[in-house]
């Protein structure tokens, strides 16, 4: 790239996603469905995969978003804690895009107890999600690596994954939050570094979104008000606020970032 240049890109330009396929797990999800937008509204080919169980949901989803330009969205069923699943949803997602460059490895299955009752049965499966990440991002690798095209590689961590939650934010109201979770979000942001260092060389980027709080309307209004307190911004994140930072991840626009953790928390983790 030219500084200055005729070949210098625009920034509509390395922000653009037309002619890409996405695949993002957790499709479903409270944040996912705003990225899931983000992705289709940038121009790209949005697979939205989820557990077998949320199938229909996913079509519904899938059939909302925008479509921009040649673009087509589908659906797949992807479950972390099966790994034959997770190779089907690639293989299934290839066939009907013909392609695959984005994955953001948004989803997992969630643990329900915290640490005063979790059980090691259940805090193992927790960790398992990683598993999954990895071996989903190993297989869009190798797809990549195969086709002799590069990919961007998209996890999503957490704020929990760089600190500890505050108990008193959670008394009286609910569950502390579980300490499955954050073993599983700090791995999972290590692993980003790591994998991206080893897969540099094959043009697969590999970088961390990491959301701060972001409680869905449904959660107590109680606990919102709480989490506010503790923010800098004094107030909860919209799920669209993540919407740029995934575009900039999965674009030309990060070319040259891999390994990365955008942290997305409204000052959290500034504290």
């Amino acid at each position: 790239m030219s500084n200055g240049g005729s070949n210098e890109p625009t920034i509509s330009q390395l922000f653009d996603l037309s002619g890409r396929v996405a695949l993002i797990t957790g499709g479903t999800g409270w944040l996912v469905q705003s990225m899931c937008r983000a992705l289709a509204e940038a121009g790209a080919s949005v697979i939205v995969a989820d557990i077998p169980r949320a199938m229909d949901r996913a079509k519904e989803v899938a059939a909302s978003l925008p479509v921009v330009g040649k673009a087509k969205h589908y659906c797949v069923p992807a479950d972390y804690m099966d790994e034959k699943s997770l190779e089907a949803a690639v293989a299934d997602g290839v066939k009907m895009a013909g392609r695959i460059d984005i994955l953001v490895n948004s989803g997992y299955e969630r643990v329900t107890a915290d640490w005063t009752n979790v059980t090691g049965e259940q805090f193992t499966r927790q960790l398992s999600n990683a598993t999954g990440c990895f071996l989903l991002s190993r297989l869009v690798r190798e797809h990549a690596v195969k086709r002799g095209g590069g990919a961007s590689i998209i996890m999503i961590g957490s704020m929990y994954g760089l600190v500890g939650s505050y108990p008193d934010a959670y008394a009286g109201i609910c569950m502390a939050s579980p300490v499955a979770y954050h073993a599983l979000k700090g791995g999972i942001i290590n692993m980003t570094r790591h994998l991206a260092v080893y897969w540099a060389g094959d043009g697969v980027r590999v970088n961390c979104l990491s959301p701060g709080p972001f409680p869905a309307d449904t959660v107590d209004k109680r606990l919102h008000e709480r989490l506010s307190a503790k923010s800098p911004m004094k107030r909860m994140g919209r799920p669209w606020e993540l919407k740029g930072a995934l575009v900039f991840l999965a674009s030309d626009a990060s070319g040259y970032v891999t390994g990365h953790n955008l942290v997305v928390d409204g000052g959290w983790t500034a504290w």
